[in-house]
């Protein structure tokens, strides 16, 4: 049976600028036709990839449970060569030939892949292990190789040069290594498309509820050691900030975590949770010495979905919130986003059971069940998914 776990978050922002653009400006976007606050996907991904950092650090997550995005993989390689006993300079040269066998290019002068790839540690010591157990097949271009109808290949055919049994081996072990976090967001690699490994998670661009208006801060520095008669500023500049009540949505499929586990329930179940917790707590750092901008959900939704479309309920703001003075922007919000959840489940039907940890002063109780704690929320969620 399909299921599907929807998160549903507002959370109201203080000043900050939690997610520039390249003018080094809070991201915006327009949405019902007014400007709006926006913090995309890839900075709370970003986000939640590092507090599955963290979990391991406190030991709640194993080390292999985890992956790493890197251009890096020359170096990652050749240490684990090391350790095995292999002289440095040949396991470099050794990992630019193997890595080549399977289209993956590294750039000799900086060491570097050509993109960033995702990858298990799992993933990374066994192709140490493959290259350091073929070690004498893998051949520097310079030498001439043979194949079956003993005619000699020439530089050109570099990619050829390894043989079809390193290339499969290579091919084998790249395969998500059971980490959580590639199962959950995914990866694609350009050259090899058979190693990509699609996403059992969606994450929308948070944006917010409310239209909103550029802001600046203008600052001054001042040099403690500059003479008592001289005055003025030895540094002036201007940040661009914004305060916004933001609403922020994810789903997971929990039949494609499990496939891109290997069918790994616990692991899964355990991935799951995890994810759930840090989509609500982990916050951007984007500016955050400057603002300090570390404020928790007041509102959090997750519904498990067996049947019907899933329901992104952002247009429950596509007319933007408008406070008067004494009235929450999240409680407001909080209950457009119920009337709007209530009316799809009217039109469309399906089948969900949903957990609301609600902190606003509205009334939740036809959305879903209300629990007393984030514990406890993902306590019911897993509950019910486990069955």
């Amino acid at each position: 049976m399909e299921t599907i776990i929807e998160i549903h978050v507002l959370q109201n922002f203080a000043p900050s600028n939690l997610n520039r653009d390249d003018t080094g400006a809070p991201k915006d976007a327009f949405f019902g036709g007014t400007r709006r606050a926006r913090i995309s996907s890839q900075c709370f991904k970003r986000a939640v990839r590092q507090y599955f950092d963290s979990m391991v650090q406190q030991g709640k997550l194993a080390d292999q449970d985890v992956g790493v995005r890197t251009r890096r993989i020359m170096e990652s390689l050749t240490l684990a060569l090391v350790k095995m006993g292999r002289p440095e300079e040949q396991s470099q040269e050794k990992v630019v030939l193997a890595l080549s066998a399977i289209k993956l290019k590294i750039d000799k002068e900086n060491q570097k892949s050509e993109y960033l790839l995702f990858l298990s540690k799992v993933e990374i010591q066994e192709v140490a292990q493959i290259i350091n157990d073929k070690w004498d097949i893998i051949v520097s271009v310079a030498e001439p190789v043979e194949d079956e109808k003993k005619t000699t290949k020439t530089k050109k055919d570099k990619s050829k040069q390894c043989s079809p049994e390193l290339k499969k081996a290579l091919e084998s072990v790249f395969n998500g290594g059971k980490a959580v976090d590639v199962a959950l967001f995914g990866r694609m690699v350009a050259d090899m498309p058979s190693l990509n490994q699609y996403a059992a998670c969606q994450v929308a661009h948070s944006i917010s509820t409310h239209c909103i208006e550029r802001e600046f801060d203008f600052y001054t520095a001042i040099d403690d050691l500059q003479p008592e008669d001289n005055t003025g500023a030895s540094m002036i500049g201007t940040i661009e900030f914004n305060s916004a009540c933001f609403y922020r949505y994810s789903n997971v499929d929990m039949n494609k975590l499990l496939e891109n586990l290997d069918g790994d329930r616990d692991l899964a179940l355990k991935g799951l949770r995890t994810f759930i917790e840090g989509f609500v707590v982990a916050t951007p750092t984007g500016k955050q010495n400057s603002f300090a901008a570390h404020n928790l959900p007041e509102f959090v939704a997750v519904s498990v979905r067996r049947s019907g479309a899933l329901r992104n309920l952002v247009n429950a703001f596509e007319t933007s919130i408008y406070v008067k003075t004494g009235e929450s922007v999240t409680g407001k919000s909080a209950q457009k986003l119920i009337d709007k959840a209530m009316n799809l489940q009217s039109a469309f039907g399906g089948q969900e059971e949903t957990f609301v940890l609600n902190l606003t002063e509205i009334n939740s109780s036809e959305f879903g069940t209300k629990v007393g704690s984030l514990n406890e929320l993902l306590d019911k969620a897993i509950a019910l998914v486990k069955g």
